[in-house]
């Protein structure tokens, strides 16, 4: 098991007038060559979308799309005929699949939207595309592990296109919790959005990133409260 960690300065970093965003793989006009991927995960970028504003319409294809809502209202509408809003305890997932164009804009006058975007590569190409949508509540996640997105969509999850899954947690201070299990060729890829926690000897604060490679059994201790997110794709 190999055990890496990516501090929250070393993210690349983007701030318009509308939109403070880190990213933690090449993105937009942040290019890191070391930074390009792991394994399927290829873009989790950690968004602030100012009152008002957001992503007007724009295109995507070939590519699961992920977007979790920490705080705030996101409003979503697509070519697909959805509209719909993302709040701090909803998810989306959508195929992009042959191609879509969508939208996302921060509907309050006075308020910040913060949502984390996950794209992660697809099994194949050519995908019909599709748009669901989840409520998760927060009692679900507190001081365990809540399933967000897995392959086949099971037990309430929102369905992938690839070998992966999602999952969150709120932790509070002390709490220890036991991460999910690889198989060979697979890797959890753990991000922090707010909090401090220990994995594996490596103290995490808000902002880092954390891999996990390969099989064997890894935990996470909170040293205060915590907010995080696991990602377990596969590494070829």
């Amino acid at each position: 098991m190999n055990v890496t960690l990516y501090p929250a300065e070393t993210r690349g970093h983007s701030r318009l007038a509308w939109l403070d965003s880190h990213f933690c793989f090449s993105f937009a006009d942040w290019f890191n060559r070391d930074r390009l991927h792991y394994g399927a995960l290829r873009v989790l970028n950690d968004d602030w979308i100012s009152a008002n504003s957001g992503f007007g319409t724009h295109p995507h294809d070939n590519m699961e799309i992920v977007s979790i809502g920490l705080s705030g209202e996101l409003e979503h509408k697509d070519s697909m005929g959805h509209a719909q809003r993302i709040t701090g305890e909803d998810v989306q997932a959508m195929s992009a699949g042959t191609g879509i164009t969508h939208s996302e804009i921060n509907p309050s006058p006075d308020q910040p939207c913060h949502l984390l975007q996950i794209w992660i590569i697809p099994d194949r190409k050519g995908h019909t595309p599709r748009y669901d949508q989840v409520h998760f509540p927060a009692e679900g996640r507190k001081n365990r592990l809540q399933a967000l997105v897995s392959p086949d969509g099971t037990n309430g999850t929102l369905p992938m296109h690839q070998r992966a899954w999602v999952d969150r947690a709120d932790l509070e201070a002390g709490l220890k919790l036991e991460l999910p299990s690889v198989d060979e060729g697979s890797g959890l890829y753990l991000y922090l959005p707010s909090g401090e926690l220990l994995c594996e000897g490596h103290q995490m604060r808000a902002g880092d990133a954390l891999t996990i490679d390969g099989p064997g059994t890894s935990h996470v201790e909170a040293l205060q409260d915590s907010q995080l997110v696991v990602i377990r794709v596969p590494l070829r």
